[in-house]
């Protein structure tokens, strides 16, 4: 069984996941983990924070000479502007100099957390619920990804939507985009025209001190047959995935495959006819999104996810203080105009950890060459190479 534990605060010394059930046998590097984390600190619209913060998750348990060796993983990412902060953020009653925020702001968990933990000053919420969390997330999904690529599974992302700019559920087919055509984009858009207009409107949006959101699309490539199961609820893999997108920061809502525009249509135009040729079951289409019943159907899985536009404003809105109870400008918090594109990199995180965990739960094994065999075995008995 997979998994996954994150601790600690955006200004905090650091951040830290441990990951536990990998097999033994695993190649991996903290090179691995770079691409992902800088590409989560990304995209047009990103805030100071990112000038500040290089993201490097180091390696400190479970991996010995380049190899996983069947113990818990612990990855450390340093917060590099916790020098700024060691007063107001350290453990010690010591030398301990908080600065209060009672400021409320709309949008954030300011006010649900600080009435159900019962803090007067809503740093002891921000700190934690702020999406510098979900650094940690990408660098645990780097590993659950490097596991996944071993066995011909690729996970990307792409923005289909930034404001009212919309490539569309079918602008882009997302059995054949390709990783060159999305990074090229400063926004993550496989569409050139699409791309520039949501560059334009993310600054006319920076300049008005507002912010947008949008939607991406995460896409899982080769992904084998049979992973989740239809007997249980808890173990649907499809309502795994969702309850891992929600988790994310601002997310408010997923499909999968034509998802909503799908629920307008005949059954005769939704539903993916089953054909059976060169010695293997395939579907004609993939409205579905790769998955039917709560397993893995051997499509592509594909999800659209809309992410709303960040709370955190240059130009505050008005709220109410914590402690007076009186009408204020909410407080301002270093923020962005519009992470959509950082967005789609944290949903292939949390894909690949949601994946990586059903695939352990399938296969199974201990070590890389049992857990192999135990693929293998699967595929030749459905009539599928592993090759």
């Amino acid at each position: 069984m997979l998994r996954w534990l994150t601790a600690g605060e955006s200004h905090g010394p650091q951040l830290t996941v441990i990951i536990e059930g990998l097999p033994s046998g695993l190649e991996i590097s903290e090179e691995d983990l770079r691409r992902d984390l800088a590409r989560r600190q990304g995209g047009h619209g990103r805030g100071g924070r990112q000038k500040i913060e290089t993201d490097v998750a180091r390696i400190v348990s479970g991996v010995r000479g380049g190899v996983t060796i069947g113990s818990p993983i612990t990855l450390v990412l340093e917060n590099k502007d916790h020098v700024n902060w060691t007063a107001q953020m350290t453990a010690a009653k010591e030398g301990y100099e908080p600065k209060p925020v009672t400021r409320l702001r709309p949008g954030h968990a300011d006010l649900a957390g600080a009435l159900k933990y019962g803090h007067t000053d809503i740093r002891n919420v921000l700190e934690r619920s702020s999406a510098r969390e979900t650094a940690t997330r990408v660098a645990a999904g780097g590993v659950a990804r490097k596991l996944l690529a071993h066995f011909g599974i690729e996970i990307l992302s792409f923005t289909q939507s930034i404001g009212s700019v919309d490539i569309g559920y079918e602008g882009c087919d997302p059995a054949t985009v390709t990783t060159k055509q999305i990074e090229e984009s400063p926004v993550r858009c496989p569409n050139p025209d699409a791309s520039a207009q949501m560059v334009t409107e993310i600054d006319h949006v920076g300049e008005l001190g507002d912010t947008i959101g949008g939607t991406f699309r995460v896409v899982a490539r080769g992904v084998p047959p049979g992973l989740g199961s239809y007997v249980h609820w808890d173990r649907k893999l499809d309502g795994r995935i969702a309850q891992a997108i929600l988790s994310i920061n601002a997310i408010k809502g997923v499909e999968f495959g034509a998802g909503f525009q799908g629920a307008a249509r005949h059954g005769s135009d939704f539903h993916d006819q089953i054909e059976y040729a060169g010695g293997r079951f395939r579907h004609l289409t993939n409205r579905a999104g790769g998955l039917t019943g709560g397993m893995t159907n051997g499509e592509p899985i594909d999800l659209r996810v809309a992410i709303k536009p960040i709370s955190t404003m240059k130009k505050p809105m008005w709220s109410v203080d914590l402690i007076t109870k009186e009408p204020v400008e909410a407080h301002y918090e270093r923020s962005d105009v519009c992470v959509v594109p950082a967005a789609g990199v944290i949903g292939e995180a949390v894909v690949a950890l949601t994946l990586a965990e059903a695939f352990l739960e399938k296969f199974g094994g201990d070590s890389m060459p049992e857990l192999e065999r135990n693929h293998r075995s699967f595929l030749e008995s459905i009539g599928q190479s592993s090759s």
